[in-house]
Order: C-alpha cells, then structure tokens, then sequence
C-alpha cells in the first residue's frame, strides 16, 4: 500500500471514530435567559467579566453575553468536533428529545416554556446562536476533558456550570465531582455556581453535605441557593462556591 493510500484509510477510520464518537453525545443547550435564573446573575454584572461557561454545549451564554460586554469562554469535550457536525447532531437531538418529552411531561413544570413546541422553539434558538458565535469567534469555545481545564490559574472571574455534576451523579463518582469542582475553582478567581443541585430524579445531590463541607475546610464559603429557575420539578438550587479572599 502506497503513502497516500495508507493515509486515505487513516483519515477515514479517523472518520468513523469520530462519528461513533459524537453519536455518543447529545448536543442540546439552554438560552441565555435561562441561564440568567439558574444563575441569579444580571446584565450589570456580567459586564467586563471574564466568564467560563463549562460545559458550554449549545448554550447561547456565551454568544448573548458576549454582546453585553463580558468575556465568556465556552469549554466543552464537544467542541473538538466541527462546527457543521455539531450544528446537524443539535437538531436532531432537539427533535428526538422533544418526542421523549410527550411521555415525560408531569416531570417538568411548564410556566417558562408552556408546551412542548415553546421548549422547542427556544432550544432551537440556543442553538442557532451558539453555532452563530462559534463560526464568529472559534477561539471563545474549547475542546476540554474534565477534570482538566486547559486554562490558567484564576483567568476567569466567575465559573458557570449547567446541568452536568449533580446531574448525572449516578455516573459520576465523587471523586469526580471534587476534582472538576477543585479544577474549576482554580481556574476561577471569585466563585464557581453550579446548577441543578439535583440528579435527574429530582433527588438533592447525596453526598451534597460531605462535599460543602470539604470545600468549606479548603477555605471557601458554600452555599445552595434557591433560584427563580425551574424546569425540571425539584431543581430550582444552585451551588455557589467564592473565595474568602474576594
């Protein structure tokens, strides 16, 4: 086999891997407003702000705030693949999840989104504008790994992350969860928030209180706040992790 035979079959079982691979995720975010209730957070405060959003997934955080005047970075294992591939892989998850919802309903509440078509809609828009600013500004989204962050020690003013620790804390273990939030704090210089408290049963994370307090002998100060956000019933809470220092 020649040179460039050999390097055409590399290049497509890089294909396949990678397109096994992102068959594997789900490419789904909220929208900016959303993120402003799980967060409490405002326009005011976000101004001049170097922001990590991690995981970013399709969220249109980065890509809204950027025009108010922060300086957000989107982190995600997603954005190691292209841009067109993602944008493809988000509207068909966003199709697929909106008919497990038809039987899944009673487990959220509706006042935000009033059916299924109005949560579609606005999933559809986080998307639009997440993949708008990611062919804009392709350096504000970073291929990451967790429990690793490729950044600098205390080069963001504030971490935001959505819908992955406590989540899915059936397959995360808690040494997980302490190394992505210790990560995180580094990498942070005033506070980490994470939303939802809760797993996707609706349960309080359950090794929530072992955590704050190894968190609280590290030095920092932990609350869980209740937010004015709620969709799925029972995660309306956030974690907020600062530094005594600020």
């Amino acid at each position: 086999m020649s040179r460039d035979e050999q390097r055409s079959v590399n290049d497509q079982q890089s294909r396949e891997e990678s397109s096994l691979a992102l068959a594997q995720i789900v490419f789904i975010g909220r929208t900016y407003e959303e993120y402003m209730s799980m967060f409490q957070l405002t326009d005011q405060e976000l101004a001049g702000k170097h922001i990590l959003d991690c995981p970013g997934g399709a969220c249109s955080f980065s890509s809204q705030a950027r025009k108010r005047g922060a300086r957000p970075v989107a982190a995600d294992i997603v954005y190691q693949f292209d841009t067109n591939e993602l944008n493809a892989k988000g509207l068909q998850d966003i199709e697929h999840t909106m008919k497990q919802m038809q039987a899944a309903q009673g487990a959220y509440v509706w006042d935000r989104f009033g059916s299924i078509q109005g949560l579609k809609e606005e999933r559809l828009r986080a998307i639009t504008d997440c993949v708008a600013d990611m062919r804009q500004y392709p350096g504000g989204y970073t291929a990451a790994v967790l429990p690793e962050l490729p950044f600098a020690d205390e080069q963001f003013d504030l971490t935001l992350s959505a819908h992955f620790l406590f989540t899915y804390a059936d397959r995360l273990n808690v040494e997980f969860h302490v190394q992505t939030l210790l990560e995180m704090l580094r990498v942070t210089r005033h506070e980490v928030r994470v939303f939802p408290t809760v797993d996707l049963s609706g349960k309080r994370y359950e090794y929530m209180d072992e955590l704050k307090l190894l968190l609280e002998k590290r030095g920092y100060i932990v609350s869980e706040v209740k937010t004015s956000y709620e969709f799925q019933r029972n995660a309306h809470t956030m974690l907020r992790i600062q530094k005594m220092s600020q």
